[in-house]
Parts: structure tokens; sequence; C-alpha cells
């Protein structure tokens, strides 16, 4: 009896290893014929002190999260996976993730890059991937490397 992963959720930001993931991420949903879940969190942490400089903070997160979500979910189904679903979600992304999203779609898999955008919250707190790891109640697959290294 072999391992399979029906639904597969990948932790997305727009950064090179979140792309790799991705990449990771269509490999698998194909090989198992998975339902993909594209996730992405607008880190709301940061609203506070960026909107005293510029109100329209949120508005442009918005923006960039309805694009980068929509650009991997044409990507996804130009791949020829079927069934995939957007998520765009507010709040901490080390939480969100593990706690809420993955048993919202009831995940058996979690996909993230090991490294992200936010490059500062890793050094003083440690990393999203490592919250998801240590958090997330389904296995979790980090990926270090590029699909084809």
């Amino acid at each position: 009896m072999g391992l399979t992963y029906k639904t597969i959720l990948v932790a997305v930001d727009g950064s090179k290893e979140a792309e790799w993931a991705f990449k990771k991420a269509i490999e698998m949903a194909k090989r198992y014929d998975s339902k993909l879940i594209l996730a992405h969190i607008v880190d709301t942490r940061t609203f506070a002190t960026v909107g005293v400089y510029d109100a329209t903070f949120a508005e442009k997160a918005n923006c960039y999260a309805g694009e980068l979500i929509e650009g991997y979910k044409a990507e996804a189904e130009k791949a020829g996976i079927t069934h995939v679903i957007s998520e765009i979600d507010y709040g901490s992304p080390k939480v969100k993730i593990p706690k809420d999203l993955a048993k919202k779609f009831h995940a058996d898999l979690i996909i993230c890059g090991a490294t992200g955008l936010n490059m500062v919250e890793r050094i003083f707190i440690g990393s999203v991937s490592e919250s998801i790891t240590r958090y997330a109640p389904c296995d979790v697959l980090v990926v270090r490397t590029q699909k084809d290294s």
C-alpha cells in the first residue's frame, strides 16, 4: 500500500524558494492526482507600522496577493492540474498555514520554501517553514533547491 496525498497545500509569497515549492507541488499533484491549494497570507502585523507612512499599503498588499495567486493558479491549470483552489488569508503565516488552512482544507501535505521574503523576522524569531513543520497536522515538505537541481 503506497502513501498518497489527496490535498496538497502550497504556501507562496513571491520568493524564489516559494516558486521552487510551487513547482514541486505541481509535480506531486500530478503524480497523486491531488487537489492543489495555493495559499498566500497577507501578513497584517506590518500594517500598523507601515500604515502610518503609507495609507495605501493594505490596498497594495491585497492587489499583490491577488495577482500572485492568480498567476500561480493559471500556471497550475496550464500544467494540467484540474482541481486548483486559491486562498488569500490575513494574519501571521506562521499560524494561518499550519493551524488554520491545513485544517480548513484537510491537507495531507504542506509544501513550502525553506526561506521566504521576510528575512529580518527569520533572523529574530524563526522562519515560517520552521513553524509550519512544528505545528502542521500533516506531512510537510520543505523545498530547499530548484526543481531541476
